[in-house]
């Protein structure tokens, strides 16, 4: 879609984003902050948003105090020393728990869980970061491609411009330390790109060289998506990409493809 040859690419923190509640028109808002930022849309950009603020758009936010823990939560919650409560929610988002554990010194242990959606990622990507109080919990949007496609939509139809919206979370990494972003929404953008056939710097000819496009693009707005700067959305201009029928469920490695299940 861009036909910059990778160039330039410039990423910009829309300010302005109030906190967002259940039911807010979260298209009309991305689109006061990008009116008074005077940052106008062309065909292309791309518009990153944290899960967050999707989240709680469509009220996916658990009051702890109305939860009650099974058995199973009960018994990880003790050997876990995490709140029973939570680890219930966690466990009514997953498919499967991958592994539980707790090193000793460290004051809560860790579930790393398979999210219904696929996604491998901890504590089924259940939160109790920028909830706007205690005792509560936020998790996934229920069907995050479909809540960037109707976002995606909204803006299109009030710019008249070629879009791509991906939304975000962080997820850490079984192999390397600390976090980054990923997509885990799409809208428009391709999840992967298959360079097989394509030539290197030197002419080689690519044959298994995949990009993750879509992580690449969520990973890079972690330099500006703050967890307490309040800067949810962000726009992406010069990523070079062809819009096409995606979905973030595209970048769970197949079963089949797993060599640690």
């Amino acid at each position: 879609m861009n036909n910059n040859n990778h160039k330039h690419v410039s990423i910009h923190a829309l300010e302005g984003i109030p906190d967002i509640k259940p039911g807010d028109d979260l298209p009309g808002i991305i689109l006061s902050a990008i009116d008074k930022s005077q940052y106008p849309l062309d065909d292309g950009d791309i518009i990153v948003i944290a899960h967050k603020v999707v989240s709680k758009q469509e009220g996916q936010i658990i009051e702890l105090d109305e939860v009650t823990p099974g058995e199973e939560a009960l018994k990880l919650g003790a050997d876990l020393n995490k709140d029973p409560r939570k680890v219930q929610v966690v466990l009514s988002e997953s498919k499967r728990l991958v592994r539980t554990s707790k090193r000793p010194g460290q004051q809560e242990g860790t579930i790393i869980a398979e999210h219904r959606l696929g996604f491998i990622c901890a504590n089924a990507a259940v939160d109790e970061s920028n909830v706007d109080a205690a005792g509560k919990v936020i998790i996934l949007p229920h069907d995050p491609d479909h809540s960037a496609r109707e976002i995606c939509r909204s803006i299109e139809r009030a710019t008249g411009k070629a879009l791509g919206v991906i939304i975000t979370d962080t997820f850490g990494r079984p192999w390397r330390m600390g976090l980054v972003n990923v997509a885990v929404g799409l809208a428009n953008v391709p999840a992967k790109v298959d360079l097989a056939g394509d030539t290197d710097a030197y002419g080689r000819v690519l044959s298994v060289t995949v990009p993750a496009l879509a992580d690449e693009v969520a990973a890079a707005s972690g330099l500006l998506m703050s967890k307490n700067g309040k800067k949810p959305v962000l726009i992406f201009k010069g990523v070079d990409w062809q819009a096409c029928d995606s979905s973030a469920r595209d970048l769970v490695r197949p079963q089949q493809e797993d060599l640690f299940r």
